[in-house]
């Protein structure tokens, strides 16, 4: 009998012995769950909540206490039952079943009524020195079914929807945001709580995630039973998703960069001279003057003289201001030299490199710029001090947070020996993004009330949807291969449980199109253009690159068929607000989500399973955006987001204007899944789903569709989010199916609705009396609207008026 043999009995019968049961058992149970041990394997098993299981795995003998970073709930008391037969111990709760094989540890999911879900096909464990500490490379392998699509993983640049097949090193950058959690469409997910870089791999024989540190395997297990009840499952271990202003989800105008006050201004006054609706403008980087004042996060610059002046004419003007802040900091700052004194700064390779503004670096002159500790909680105070002194004083509405990956250029494995706050920077590597945006979020939060957090971020990991934060695809390159990567990236985000997802529109890096003709470039307005209605169905609705400036003037002029075409999905986008901020209210209060793959609401039609060019917004608008080109040639452009900077990619001239004509009919394939009947959101005439059909469009439309069974509110027509009231809406109803709808009305930019200030308005159709049933209101608020007119719309034309004051009334269309 060897050593360890013995070691694993004395375990067993310590085990029985603390339970105080008199049958012979090989675990421990407690109120949340049970221990084991398997060989040299020790294994928890903790309930947090009936349908999710915490899974922990590590050497027999070694004390494991772990704090996340990601997971804020705690373990719950859950009733379950265990039962023990033939080596296999066997857990069940009203939501799930496991069993565990004590000869080999090895753990299988089912539902309650037995259905096999996912089983794992082993555990393994490496020893790593990890700069002095002695501890693990650790890994978890599972067994799909062969045809089973999985999705998540974060914001993944490779095109796809189901994510089988897969092998990827997640480790945080520019364009790729990792989050270790895949859902099934069996609907279950996996989270593999884990912050070190972490392979993850799928093969037709098993799916694993391989983290470089860790202490054990620490896993969950969540069943919701379908993807809104595994976004609900994750949410509910990492944070649920706080409610952002009306006026985020408005147009906004950015530029790789506004180089004065008042440039910045006179693009808000222009917009308001075309009538042409805007929320928001964003300023970029060096607002804070040279290199060596990286991130100041202060007006230093003499184009910007006077910053308050600055902030109130846009305020004035009715729009926001976000400003452009970082992870890293210059030597000639205050936050520099007061983090460089306590030891709070990196050493390793970041952007910018050179202290002047020019590419390539000029390495003559090292800009010394560091990113800071956001692990050390004194690190993130010191940053908040400067930011609210330099910025937020002044009345800045929101945070342009780049480089929260952190922007990390030379990649060597050294550089993650890099002590942190919390041990070494390869331990907790994925997680940077979520410790600085919620350094920010949480201080702002202690500072005031008054105004919601909003923060627009190049990174993320699990958990950041608690902290206001809207997460864009980074410095992606201005193709059409990219705009096609965008929609099943920002699907695959919201199916890790983050809602808040953009992309820049036109795509970051635009130099190919600089010297032929930029904006004027038919190449690049069809690129544009196509661009820009996809970001109108996602959350939030923003233009911004480089080498090509994309403000609505710089394309033509009203009545130019490309300037009028921005201008409707500008438009088309405010009228929506009742509906997208009703969406809103369903994501953080019901744990919904805004962009949905198709799959989520119609898993049981298999053609739906990979679909990776189309989505819902919401649950009632089918988007199927066009990401061809078919007025011009599609160039393929190859950048790197590290090496791209303000290069050209070509120089040649091309005469590509002329036979160009945009208002030429084009057409659309598009896949309406099945089990419904759908809309056309243009036309009104009506399909049959589970079938391809062909749709005609121009460069003003695309293909859009509005599931039967739906109820759609639209607002009036502004200039800005909260120019007019909500007090006459369209609200249009789309029969074949009974409908619900729920309008959600508060005081637009602050938290009160956390008090319970805030207003629903519920909406039903039913189907078989063709009968509109506006509910009394929910709720109130001060300055609610306590009369308002709706005016009722069938898509055949039948329409009604009818005023509304609170209480429940009956609208029949017979």
């Amino acid at each position: 009998m060897n050593f360890n043999t013995v070691k694993t009995r004395i375990f067993f019968l310590t085990v029985v012995m603390l339970s105080g049961n008199t049958d012979a058992q090989s675990y421990k149970k407690t109120d949340s769950g049970l221990s084991l041990s398997a060989g040299n394997l020790a294994i928890e098993v903790k309930w947090y909540g009936g349908n999710t299981v915490r899974v922990m795995k590590y050497p027999v003998g070694k004390s494991w206490v772990k704090n996340s970073l990601a997971i804020i709930q705690k373990e719950q008391q859950t009733r379950f039952s265990v039962s023990e037969n033939n080596d296999v111990i066997l857990l069940k709760s009203d939501h799930l079943q496991l069993s565990i094989d004590v000869k080999t540890g090895k753990i299988s999911y089912r539902s309650p009524s037995g259905q096999e879900l996912l089983k794992e096909t082993g555990s393994n464990f490496k020893p790593f020195n990890d700069v002095g500490n002695q501890t693990l490379s650790v890994s978890q392998s599972f067994q799909l079914e062969k045809e089973e699509p999985i999705y998540g993983l974060g914001i993944l640049q490779n095109g796809k929807m189901s994510q089988r097949n897969t092998d990827v090193k997640m480790i945080q950058n520019n364009t790729w945001d990792f989050i270790p959690f895949f859902q099934s469409v069996k609907g279950y997910g996996v989270f593999w709580d884990n912050e070190s870089p972490t392979q993850f791999t799928d093969t037709p024989q098993q799916t694993s995630f391989s983290s470089e540190v860790g202490e054990g395997i620490d896993y969950y297990f969540i069943y919701g039973k379908n993807a809104d009840g595994v976004v609900a499952g994750i949410r509910n271990l990492t944070g649920n998703v706080p409610m952002l202003p009306l006026w985020t989800y408005g147009y906004w105008q950015s530029k790789e960069r506004y180089k004065s006050q008042d440039e910045l201004v006179d693009v808000v006054k222009k917009y308001r001279e075309l009538k042409v609706p805007l929320d928001g403008i964003i300023q970029d980087w060096q607002y804070w003057g040279n290199n060596y004042q990286w991130n100041a996060m202060d007006f230093i610059s003499l184009d910007f003289p006077d910053a308050k002046k600055m902030i109130q004419d846009i305020h004035d003007n009715n729009a926001h201001l976000s400003v452009s802040i970082w992870s890293s900091f210059g030597p000639m700052t205050h936050p520099y030299r007061e983090m460089d004194q306590k030891g709070m700064l990196f050493n390793f390779k970041t952007w910018p490199e050179s202290g002047r503004d020019v590419w390539p670096p000029d390495m003559n002159y090292p800009s010394g710029v560091r990113v800071y500790d956001a692990y050390n909680p004194e690190a993130r105070n010191m940053y908040w001090k400067y930011l609210n002194k330099g910025l937020f004083s002044l009345g800045v509405d929101s945070w342009w947070m780049d480089s929260t990956e952190p922007d990390h250029l030379s990649q060597k494995p050294e550089d993650l020996d890099t002590k942190t706050y919390l041990g070494s920077f390869r331990k907790v590597r994925n997680a940077y993004p979520l410790m600085t945006v919620g350094g920010v979020y949480d201080h702002q939060r202690e500072t005031t009330g008054d105004k919601r957090v909003f923060i627009l971020t190049r990174s993320a990991f699990a958990g950041q949807q608690r902290y206001g934060a809207n997460t864009w695809s980074g410095d992606v390159n201005s193709s059409w291969e990219m705009l096609r990567n965008q929609v099943p990236a920002g699907l695959n985000f919201s199916l890790t449980g983050n809602p808040n997802f953009n992309s820049d529109i036109g795509g970051f890096f635009a130099g190919v199109y600089r010297k032929n003709g930029g904006a004027k470039s038919p190449v690049f307005q069809e690129l544009y253009v196509r661009w820009l209605q996809y970001g109108t169905f996602t959350p939030m609705m923003r233009s911004h690159g480089t080498d090509v400036p994309r403000e609505i003037y710089q394309f033509g002029k009203k009545g130019d068929v490309v300037y009028d075409a921005i201008e409707k999905f500008i438009r088309l986008r405010y009228s929506m607000l009742p509906y997208i901020y009703s969406v809103s209210h369903d994501v953080s209060k019901n744990n919904s989500s805004f962009l949905r793959a198709v799959s989520m609401d119609f898993s049981s039609d298999k053609n739906t399973w990979d679909i990776n060019n189309e989505y819902l917004f919401g649950k009632s608008l089918l988007v199927a955006p066009v990401l061809h080109a078919q007025y011009t040639p599609e160039k393929i452009i190859t950048t790197d987001e590290n090496q791209g900077w303000n290069k050209d990619n070509g120089t040649k001239k091309e005469n590509q204007d002329s036979g160009i004509d945009f208002t030429q009919n084009k057409t659309v394939q598009v896949y309406l899944p099945a089990g419904t009947d759908w809309f056309d959101f243009w036309t009104n005439q009506k399909h049959s789903g589970g079938q391809k059909i062909e749709k005609s469009v121009t460069l003003q439309s695309i293909p859009l569709y509005v599931k039967a069974g739906s109820i759609i509110p639209f607002g009036p027509d502004v200039q800005y989010a909260t120019e007019k009231k909500w007090d006459y809406l369209t609200v249009k109803i789309y029969p074949g199916a009974d409908a619900d709808f729920v309008l959600y009305e508060d005081e637009f930019d602050n938290y009160n609705y956390e008090k319970g200030a805030f207003t629903e308005i519920p909406f039903h159709w039913n189907e078989k009396s063709k009968t509109l049933t506006v509910e009394a209101r929910k709720g109130k608020f001060n300055g609610m609207i306590e009369k308002r007119n709706f005016s009722l719309l069938l898509p055949g034309g039948q329409q009604k008026t009818v005023n509304y004051s609170g209480k429940k009334i009956n609208v029949s269309f017979k």
